[in-house]
């Protein structure tokens, strides 16, 4: 893989699917147009996440070249020159800009382009100020997913159901809180902190966190898919099927982080672990099956 495109950390995008969720619980599910503007509002912030990725290793460059691991990334190694990665920070940008410029909106005055500007004001106040502010930090990462699934439902141009906007908020904290535990519990291979807040955190801390929020992101979950707007939108109540298999999802991630030490890094974790793909298979399969393929009773 070339240095250029490894420095986008493209296997981070699986954490833009988000975008495409709203889609996946519609009717416009079946539409091929709205497939496209999805798809677009998911390449649009596929870049937007890679131009905060760049700009946060240009900066930190010299701190990431004494991290035992970050060490390796192009840029701080050098196999990336800071020129190189600032012309590709400029075409993520771009690419960013004129992807989302195309996604049609019947809101003359907001148009999509707002989403994903959103998204990178918000991580570049991260990056510089907000991720030395211990909670602020995480909630940060919370809101940006958060932020994925309302441009995700202004794309296809759909209200987006607040129980599946709490349910992302509260899963995403989960996991940036569950990341935050991995990297305390191997602090002490590397050399050095790792983050500004991590001497702020501490073990007992975290477990007061993630656990509550496991709960809270299964239940509004749950919540959702009894919800009377959710009901009305589908005509059944037959997504309730499925909190076992996100119910799973949420307790084999947590034996992820408490028993192997993993949790580091989600969007590696999601592609790694096999009970995990096979569980998010069975759900996309069972939302299939219980919204579009099984005739729903009139």
């Amino acid at each position: 893989m070339p240095p250029f495109v490894e420095a986008m950390r493209p296997h981070q995008w699986v954490k833009n699917l988000l975008v495409l969720v709203p889609l996946l619980f519609t009717p416009k599910a079946l539409e091929l147009s709205a497939w496209g503007e999805a798809l677009l509002a998911f390449a649009s912030f596929c870049f937007a996440a890679s131009t905060i990725y760049l700009l946060n290793d240009i900066k930190d460059k010299e701190e990431d070249a004494r991290h035992p691991k970050k060490k390796k990334r192009p840029i701080a190694s050098g196999r990336l020159s800071v020129g190189s990665a600032w012309l590709t920070f400029l075409g993520t940008l771009a690419a960013c800009g004129l992807l989302a410029w195309q996604v049609p909106t019947q809101v003359a005055w907001r148009p999509f382009l707002l989403w994903p500007a959103s998204y990178l004001v918000l991580n570049v106040a991260y990056s510089f100020l907000l991720k030395r502010l211990v909670v602020i930090d995480c909630m940060c990462i919370a809101l940006g997913f958060q932020l994925r699934v309302q441009a995700g439902a202004a794309a296809i141009q759909v209200d987006a159901s607040r129980w599946l906007l709490l349910c992302t908020f509260f899963f995403a904290l989960f996991l940036a809180f569950c990341k935050r535990y991995e990297e305390l519990s191997k602090q002490g291979e590397a050399s050095g902190q790792t983050r500004a807040t991590m001497s702020d955190y501490t073990a007992t801390f975290l477990n007061m966190l993630i656990g509550p929020l496991a709960a809270l992101s299964i239940l509004t979950y749950a919540l959702y898919t009894v919800s009377p707007d959710t009901v009305a939108r589908h005509g059944t109540d037959r997504l309730m099927y499925t909190v076992p298999i996100v119910t799973y999802g949420v307790f084999r991630y947590l034996f992820l982080v408490y028993r192997k030490s993993e949790g580091g890094d989600p969007a590696r974790l999601l592609f790694r672990d096999v009970p995990l793909i096979v569980s998010g298979l069975c759900y996309g399969l069972a939302v299939l099956a219980l919204l579009r393929w099984l005739p729903t009773g009139g």
